[in-house]
C-alpha cells in the first residue's frame, strides 16, 4: 500500500464504518482492515491519519486501530509469518515517540500503550535509544510532553513488579536505572518546587500532581525487585518529600465528587504503597523514616471520611499498617493496649461496616459484588484491607485483639437482635469481623485452612448462622444471606440439609453462586423444575441478561442433576440457543459465554448418554445459530462452535451426516487456520470427520485429501503447533483407506525429515516416534522400512540408530507408549531386513531400548540449548483457545484390545520369530544383550508361557 491520498481516503472510509452499530456495515469493514494489515505501509498510513486527519473521531479511531495492530502483530513468533516489514518497524520506532508526545492526551495514551508493547519486545536490545530519547524530553519544561514520557515509562516499567528474577531482567533494570533514575529524581524535586510556586493555580496544580503520581508509580516499579543503590543513596530526598506530600492538604485539590478519587487522593494512595513496599522489603534501611510515616498515615486514616472516593487511599493506608504490624522490627509500635484499642475502634471497625454506597453497589451490580466478595478480588477494598490488618495484628497480639473484638461483635449482634429488619448491617459487620478474626490462613479453593483457636466457630455458627440460613428474615437481608453463605463456605465444608432455603436462594440473582456449591443432588432433586425455572427467570432480571454467575449456576445445576434434567431439555435448549444467538451479536462477557457453551455441552452429553439418537434434535436446534456464527465470523465463538460440533459428530455411529459434509470444505480454508485459538478445536473436528467417515471423505472429492494434507503441512512447520499436525496425520493414517493416500505417503515423510533437519525439538521427536510406530502398526514393518529406504538408501537404519533407539525413552502417555512398544516389536520381529542385512547390527540395541522403555523411568530431560515450546503455548496476542470441560474427548487407543500387554506381545512375537529362525534369536540374546535386560526378557517369556528355540 502506497502512502498516498487515495489510500488515506480509503482507510478513512473503512475506519468510519468500523464505528457503525450495524453489524452488516461494521463487520465487512473490520474484515477489510484485517485483510490489508499485512501490507507494507499499513501502519504508517494509520500513523499519518492519526496525525493529520481533520476529523478527531477518525484520529482517535486510527490511534486505537494502530495500538491493536501493534498488540497483535509486533511480537515475532518463530515459524510464523511476520506481518510487519522491517522497513515499517524501523519507521514506527523512529517516529512514534515524537508523534506520541505531540498528540492530544486521548491519542497520546493509545500511542503510549503501543510504545510499551513494542518496548516489551524490542527494548533494550532492538531499541537502545528509546530511554535516551524519552529522558531528553524532561528538559522541555512542557508538562504535556513530560507526562507523556512518564506515562509511557510507567507502561514500560510496571512489568518489573511481577517479572521473575533473572540475569536478563537485572541487566535491563540496571540500564534503566543508569539512564533514568537521576533525571527522574531531579524531575521529582523540580515538580515539587513548581507545586509550591503555583500553589494557588488550580490548572497548573492538576498537571503537576498528575506528574507526581506518575513519578511515584515509577518509583514503586524501579524499587520493586531490589533496593537500587541510587535510591538507597537518595532515600532522604525521596522519603522526606513523600512524607511532606502525604501530610499536604490543598483546598484547591479537594473535589465535590463523592465517588471519583481526586489527584491528591491518588498521589497519597501511591505514596502509601511505596512506604509499604519499603517497610516490607527494606525494613532495615527504612527504619529511620518509619515512625513519621506511621504517624502521618494514622492521622490520615482517622481524619478521612467514608466517601467512596477515599476507598483506595484508605485501603492502601491500612495495608501499610498491616505490613508494618506483622514485622518483628516494629512490634513495639503496637504492643500498648491503648494503641491496639484505638486501631480497632478508629480504623478496623469503621472500615468493616457496610455503607450506603456498598448497599447501592450491591443492588446495582450484584455480579461485581460476588466477584469481589466470593472470589477474593476485593483486594483494594476497605473491608479487605481491614481484614488483613486484623490478621497482621493477631500475629503478635492474638489474645488482646480477640478480646477487644469480642466486645464489638456482641454489641453488633445485640443491636441486630433488637430489630433485624432495620439493623441488618450490624450483623453483616459482625459476621465479617468474626471471619476476619478467625481466619489465620486461607485459600480460595479450600477456604479457611488455619483458624484462631480463641474464636469458637461452632458456637457462632449454631447460634448466629444456621438460624438465618434456615429462615431468612425479609430484608435481613440479601447482603446478610450472602455473608451467611460465605461464612459457611469458609468454615463448614460439609453440606448441611437446608432444602428450605434452596428455592429462596435461587430467586435472588446474587445468591445463585453461593447456594449452588452447597447442595447435594439428592437435596436438589425435589426442586429440579422450580430451580431450573427460577434460574432462567433470573437471566431476565434487569441487568442480569449476561450474568456469569447465573449461567455458572445453570451449568453446575445441569452437572449436579444429570439425568433429572432430561425431561426439561427440549424447553431449555431453546432458551440456551436463543441466548447464544443474542450474545453472538456482540460478545462482551467471556465467562458468561464460556459457561453458556458448557451448559450446551452438558445438555448434549446428558441427553445423548441415555439416547444417542437424540443428537439429531440438538443439531436441528444448534446448527442455525452455528451457521450464523460461522457466516459472521464471530471469532470469539468459533473455537467453542468447533468443540460442540466435534462432540455432536462423535456421538454419531460410523457415518457422517450430509449437513457435516457440506461444511467440510470450509473447515480447510486457510483463514481459519491463521488464528491460533482455532487450531486445537479444528484439528479435533477434522479427527472426528476422519473417524466417522474416512472412506466417505476419500471417495467424495479428489481435492479433500490434498486439503487435509495442506493443513498438516502448515501445522507441522510450526514449533508451537506441530503436535496438532501429528494428531491430524495420525488420524489420516488410521482412518483413511490405504489406497487413498498411497500417492502422498512419501511426500509426507519427506516433509517430516525436512523439519527434523531444520529445527527439531524434543516435542517434535516424541510426536514423530509415535507417528512412525503407528504407521508400522497400520501398514506393517516392511512397509515402514521400504518407505524410509525409498527416500534415501539406508535411511531406515539411520532413523533407528539416531532417533528411535536414543530417544524412545522420552515418549510419554499410556496410549503413546503402547503404540511405540507395538511398533518397535513389529520392527524387531516382522521385518526381514532386521535379520538379514546390515540392519542386523541394530537388532540387539533396538531390543535393549524397548526393554528399557518398559522398565526404566521416562526421560523427561530437555537439552540445555533447546528453546522448548510447550504444547500449551499460545504465541502472539490472539485470543487463546478455551477448552470446554464438558466437551472433553475420550482418549482414543488405535490398537485397542488387539494388544493387552505389550510385554506379552514382545515375548510371543520373539517366540514366533525364533520358530522361523531356529537357534538364531537365543544366540543373539546370549552373546549381546546385557544381563539385566536379559533377566527382564526372561520374565516376559515366563509370563507369556513361551520359550525361544
Amino acid at each position: 500500500m502506497e502512502l498516498n491520498d487515495a489510500n488515506l481516503q480509503t482507510l478513512t472510509e473503512f475506519l468510519r464504518k468500523t464505528l457503525d452499530p450495524d453489524p452488516t456495515i461494521r463487520r465487512p469493514a473490520e474484515k477489510f482492515l484485517e485483510s490489508v494489515e499485512g501490507n507494507q505501509n499499513y501502519p504508517l498510513l494509520l500513523l499519518t491519519l492519526l496525525e493529520k486527519s481533520q476529523d478527531n473521531v477518525i484520529r482517535v479511531c486510527a490511534a486505537v486501530t494502530f495500538k491493536n495492530y501493534i498488540k497483535r502483530n509486533w511480537r515475532i513468533v518463530e515459524d510464523e509469518p511476520d506481518k510487519i516489514s522491517d522497513l515499517d518497524r524501523t519507521a514506527i520506532k523512529a517516529n512514534i515517540v515524537n508523534l506520541m508526545l505531540s498528540s492530544p492526551e486521548q491519542i497520546q495514551k493509545q500511542l503510549s500503550d503501543a510504545i510499551s508493547i513494542i518496548g516489551r519486545e524490542d527494548f533494550p536490545q532492538k531499541w537502545p535509544d528509546l530511554l535516551t530519547e524519552m529522558v531528553t524530553r524532561f528538559r522541555s519544561g512542557d508538562f504535556h510532553i513530560i507526562n507523556g514520557v512518564l506515562r509511557t515509562a510507567h507502561s514500560l516499567f510496571k512489568r518489573y513488579r511481577h517479572e521473575f528474577k533473572s540475569n536478563e531482567l537485572w541487566s535491563e533494570i540496571k540500564l534503566v536505572l543508569d539512564t533514568f533514575a537521576l533525571p527522574l529524581t531531579e524531575l521529582f524535586k523540580a515538580t515539587i518546587e513548581l507545586c509550591q510556586t503555583h500553589a494557588t493555580d488550580i490548572n497548573a496544580l492538576k498537571v503537576l500532581f498528575s506528574s507526581l503520581t506518575l513519578i511515584s508509580k515509577l518509583f514503586y516499579s524501579l524499587n520493586f525487585q531490589d533496593l537500587p543503590e541510587f535510591f538507597e543513596d537518595n532515600m532522604e530526598t525521596w522519603m522526606t518529600n513523600f512524607h511532606a506530600l502525604l501530610t499536604l492538604d490543598n483546598k484547591l485539590l479537594q473535589t465535590d465528587d463523592e465517588e471519583e478519587a481526586g489527584l491528591l487522593e491518588l498521589l497519597k494512595s501511591q505514596i502509601c504503597d511505596n512506604a509499604a513496599l519499603y517497610a516490607q522489603k527494606y525494613d532495615e534501611e527504612f527504619q529511620p523514616y518509619l515512625p513519621r510515616f506511621v504517624t502521618a498515615i494514622w492521622n490520615l486514616l482517622v481524619s478521612t471520611g467514608q466517601e467512596v472516593k477515599y476507598d483506595l487511599l484508605v485501603s492502601n493506608a491500612i495495608q501499610f499498617l498491616a505490613s508494618v504490624c506483622e514485622r518483628p522490627h516494629y512490634k513495639h509500635l503496637f504492643e500498648d493496649q491503648n494503641t491496639l484499642t484505638s486501631i480497632c475502634e478508629k480504623v478496623i471497625v469503621p472500615n468493616m461496616e457496610f455503607r450506603s454506597a456498598d448497599e447501592e453497589a450491591f443492588e446495582d451490580n450484584s455480579e461485581e459484588y460476588i466477584r469481589r466478595d466470593l472470589e477474593g478480588s476485593d483486594i483494594d477494598t476497605r473491608r479487605r484491607a481491614a481484614c488483613d490488618l486484623v490478621r497482621g495484628l493477631c500475629k503478635f497480639f492474638e489474645g488482646p485483639v480477640t478480646a477487644i473484638f469480642s466486645g464489638y461483635v456482641n454489641s453488633m449482634l445485640a443491636e441486630y437482635a433488637k430489630n433485624p429488619g432495620e439493623n441488618w448491617k450490624h450483623k453483616d459487620a459482625a459476621i465479617y469481623l468474626v471471619t476476619s478474626l478467625a481466619s489465620k490462613a486461607q485459600t480460595q479453593k479450600h477456604g479457611i485452612t488455619q483458624a484462631n483457636e480463641l474464636v469458637n466457630l461452632t458456637e457462632f455458627f449454631v447460634n448466629h448462622i444456621l438460624p438465618d440460613l434456615k429462615s431468612p428474615n425479609g430484608k435481613s437481608s440479601f447482603v446478610v444471606l450472602t455473608m451467611l453463605h460465605k461464612y459457611k463456605l469458609s468454615f463448614v465444608p460439609q453440606p448441611l440439609s437446608h432444602c428450605m432455603i434452596v428455592t429462596k436462594c435461587f430467586f435472588f440473582t446474587v445468591l445463585s453462586s453461593y447456594a449452588v456449591v452447597l447442595i447435594t443432588a439428592a437435596e436438589m432433586a425435589p426442586f429440579t423444575e422450580q430451580l431450573l425455572n427460577n434460574l432462567f427467570k433470573a437471566l431476565a432480571l434487569p441487568g442480569s441478561a449476561e450474568n456469569e454467575y447465573i449461567m455458572k449456576a445453570i451449568m453446575r445445576s445441569f452437572s449436579l442433576l444429570q439425568e433429572a434434567i432430561v425431561p426439561y431439555i427440549p424447553t431449555l435448549i431453546g432458551q440456551l440457543t436463543h441466548k447464544l444467538l443474542l450474545v453472538s451479536k456482540n460478545p462482551s462477557k467471556p465467562h458468561f459465554n464460556h459457561y453458556l457453551f458448557e451448559s450446551l455441552c452438558l445438555s448434549v452429553r446428558i441427553t445423548c448418554k441415555a439416547n444417542p439418537t437424540t443428537v439429531s434434535s440438538f443439531e436441528e436446534a444448534l446448527f442455525p445459530v452455528f451457521t450464523e456464527i460461522l457466516q459472521n465470523d464471530v471469532q470469539e465463538f468459533l473455537p467453542y462452535v468447533f468443540q460442540v460440533m466435534s462432540l455432536l459428530l462423535e456421538i454419531h455411529s460410523n457415518s457422517i451426516p450430509a449437513s457435516y459434509m457440506a461444511l467440510f470444505p470450509h473447515l480447510l480454508q486457510p483463514v481459519l487456520w491463521e488464528r491460533t485459538g482455532n487450531i486445537p478445536p479444528l484439528v479435533r473436528l477434522l479427527q472426528a470427520y476422519l473417524e466417522k467417515g474416512g472412506a466417505t471423505i476419500a471417495g467424495s472429492a479428489a481435492d479433500k485429501i490434498p486439503g487435509l494434507l495442506g493443513v498438516f503441512q502448515k501445522l507441522i512447520a510450526s514449533k508451537a503447533n506441530d503436535h496438532q499436525g501429528f494428531y491430524l496425520l495420525n488420524s489420516i493414517i488410521e482412518h483413511m483407506p490405504p489406497e487413498s493416500i498411497t500417492q502422498y505417503r512419501k511426500q509426507i515423510f519427506i516433509l517430516l525429515f525436512q523439519r527434523l533437519q531444520g529445527s527439531k525439538t524434543t516435542k517434535f521427536i516424541k510426536s514423530f516416534l509415535v507417528f512412525i510406530n503407528l504407521y508400522c502398526v497400520k501398514y506393517g514393518a516392511i512397509a515402514l522400512q521400504e518407505i524410509f529406504d525409498s527416500i534415501q538408501p539406508k535411511m531406515f537404519g539411520m532413523v533407528l540408530e539416531k532417533i528411535v533407539i536414543p530417544e524412545v525413552q522420552k515418549v510419554s502417555g499410556t496410549v503413546e507408549k503402547k503404540i511405540c512398544a507395538v511398533g518397535i516389536t513389529k520392527v524387531l520381529t516382522e521385518c526381514p531386513a532386521m535379520m538379514d542385512t546390515e540392519y542386523t547390527k541394530l537388532w540387539i540395541p533396538l531390543l535393549q531400548a524397548l526393554i528399557g522403555f518398559f522398565e526404566l523411568p521416562e526421560d523427561d530431560s530437555i537439552p540445555d540449548d533447546e528453546h522448548f515450546i510447550d504444547i500449551e503455548d499460545t504465541p502472539g496476542y490472539q485470543t487463546a483457545f478455551s477448552q470446554l470441560a464438558f466437551a472433553g474427548k475420550k482418549e482414543h487407543d488405535p490398537i485397542g484390545d488387539a494388544v493387552g500387554n505389550p510385554k506379552i506381545l514382545l515375548a510371543q512375537s520373539l517366540h514366533k520369530l525364533s520358530t522361523a529362525c531356529p537357534g538364531r534369536v537365543p544366540s543373539m540374546l546370549s552373546t549381546s544383550l546385557n544381563a539385566e535386560a536379559l533377566q527382564f526378557l526372561q520374565g516376559y517369556l515366563q509370563a507369556a508361557t513361551v520359550q525361544l528355540v
